[in-house]
């Protein structure tokens, strides 16, 4: 059972601009019948985020996109500690129901070379697609 699919806003207003699109990520996980537990956006350098599935847990950052592991601590205003992280895939920002097909069905999308820091390539632009 669900403890909250809805994501807290971050004050800090650059981390923030990725909360509607992890907002559309929950949504869709959930949507395809994978528990979430919780969500926050974190810290940034780099902004990141985390969604906790019960024992694993999924974090995005805006250098390497999505990675999943076992859940071990963090919450909002703390780096997320994963266990045996491995990367999803899919590049910065893939598309969020393709992200929760391949959650909930234990796949991989195609890799994505790293983002690098203070890159100018509109990564923030698409976040505020969503």
């Amino acid at each position: 059972m669900p403890i909250s699919t809805y994501v807290p806003h971050h004050p800090d207003h650059e981390v923030d601009a990725a909360h509607g699109y992890i907002q559309a990520t929950v949504d869709a996980i959930a949507d395809l019948g994978v528990p979430v537990s919780r969500a926050w956006l974190d810290p940034k350098g780099p902004v990141d985020a985390t969604i906790v599935l019960d024992t694993q847990a999924l974090v995005w950052d805006e250098w390497n996109g999505w990675r999943q592991g076992a859940y071990v601590s963090g919450q909002q205003g703390t780096r997320t500690v994963l266990g045996d992280a491995a990367p999803l895939g899919g590049g910065l920002l893939p598309v969020p129901a393709r992200l929760a097909r391949a959650v909930a069905h234990a796949t991989l999308l195609p890799a994505w070379p790293r983002r690098r820091a203070g890159a100018r390539d509109g990564l923030f632009d698409g976040l505020r697609g969503y």
